[in-house]
C-alpha cells in the first residue's frame, strides 16, 4: 500500500523534510488517519501533498520505520525521497476517475489517505 500524507507548508513543509532529510510524522489527531498510519509498513511509498493555498502532491518519501507501541500515538519515520517535477493539484486528482472513491477526494480532510498503485504513479508520474 502506497499513502498520501497531507500537510501545510507553513507548518512543516516539504522543503523542511528536505532539509532534515528524515522526521517522524506527528500532529496527526483523526481517528482514521491514526490507523492508516499504524498500517504502514517499512518500506512503503509516500506521497507528501501541501494543504491550504497550493492543494497538490509535491514530493515523495519512504516509510522508515513504525512503532505502534502507543496505539493512539503511532510513530512513523519517513525520509525524503525527491520533489515531484511538476506538483500535482487536488483539482487535476478530482477530475481523474481513479481517484472516484478515493478519501483523497470524498474525505478532504482526511490527513493520511491510502493511494493503489494507479493513483501513486497518477500523482508521481513515476
Amino acid at each position: 500500500m502506497d499513502y498520501l500524507l497531507k500537510t501545510e507548508p507553513s507548518t512543516y513543509s516539504f522543503a523542511d523534510l528536505e532539509r532534515d532529510k528524515t522526521t517522524i510524522w506527528d500532529g496527526v489527531s483523526n481517528p482514521v488517519a491514526l490507523k492508516n498510519l499504524a498500517r504502514m509498513k517499512a518500506g512503503e511509498r509516500l506521497v507528501v501533498y501541501h494543504t491550504g493555498d497550493e492543494k497538490a502532491a509535491v514530493g515523495t518519501a519512504t516509510v522508515v520505520s513504525v512503532d505502534t507501541a502507543d496505539e493512539r500515538n503511532p510513530q512513523v519515520k519517513i525520509k525524503v525521497g525527491k520533489a515531484l517535477a511538476k506538483p500535482v493539484t487536488l483539482a487535476a486528482a478530482k477530475a481523474s476517475d481513479i481517484f472516484s472513491e478515493s478519501p483523497l477526494v470524498r474525505q478532504g480532510r482526511l490527513s493520511v489517505v491510502p493511494l493503489n498503485e494507479k493513483q501513486y504513479k497518477f500523482l508521481t508520474g513515476e
